[in-house]
């Protein structure tokens, strides 16, 4: 018997972000371009205006943000949010506990690629510091990761490599990863699964085990890579 999943629908995961109005040296106010290697990514826009900037091997583009607006994009995709007012969204993170395990490269330049200490060095935000000195690292990697964002924009050819340095630097964590998967997503397909084959045999004992559960955020105001995060428990 599959044991009973008690995560988020799917076993996804569920923020809310409010996008930094910093603004670049090329200009736009916004986040820090990345790229997760397993995971799709959601955004249900609840306020405000932007847009999301995207770099994969069919090229760069650029889908506008605005209430209402529900986006998605799979692994390989680097992406960019750009605040254009009060940029306020919903984010669904696929494979819930994966990107706070680290699926998530930020595009450094190669040199920090290369390195995992460098870019560990970084791309750290200290827990412990002072909100100021928090904002200052936060912004500083931001803008760091934008100099490889442009040479990637410049030089779209440099992408494979990007991924393959994107996979070295994550290579450590996949057997951590792969037990994450086994407890959430792919356990949550499990269950269904078995919720099917029980129905098929006129048996719907599962529903006399439904429960219903409700979260506050359990940290506020989290400095992420797009912005400020209101974080939930990880469930599953």
């Amino acid at each position: 018997m599959v044991s009973a999943y008690a995560g988020l629908p799917g076993g996804v995961a569920v923020s809310h972000l409010c996008v930094y109005d910093w603004p670049a040296a090329d200009g736009p106010c916004g986040g820090t371009p990345h790229m997760h290697l397993v995971c799709s990514e959601g955004y249900v826009v609840t306020g405000g205006r932007g847009a999301v900037q995207t770099l994969t091997a069919s090229g760069y583009e650029v889908t506008p943000l605005a209430p209402g607006t529900v986006a998605w994009f799979t692994p390989g995709t680097v992406h960019r949010l750009v605040n254009e007012g009060d940029l306020r969204i919903t984010v669904l993170m696929q494979n819930s506990g994966l990107p706070e395990a680290g699926d998530a490269v930020l595009t450094l330049p190669p040199e920090h690629l290369a390195d995992p200490e460098a870019y560990a060095a970084a791309t750290a935000v200290p827990a412990d510091a002072p909100e100021e000195e928090q904002a200052r690292v936060a912004r500083a990697r931001r803008d760091l990761a934008l100099e490889g964002y442009r040479a990637l924009r410049e030089a779209p050819e440099g992408l494979a490599a990007f991924h393959r340095a994107a996979a070295a630097l994550v290579r450590p964590r996949l057997a951590e990863w792969r037990e994450r998967w086994l407890r959430g997503a792919r356990a949550a397909a499990e269950a269904t699964g078995e919720q099917l084959g029980r129905l098929a045999e006129g048996d719907p004992s599962h529903l006399a085990e439904a429960v219903v559960r409700a979260e506050q955020p359990s940290v506020y105001g989290k400095f992420g890579m797009c912005g400020r995060l209101d974080v939930y428990p990880r469930q599953g």
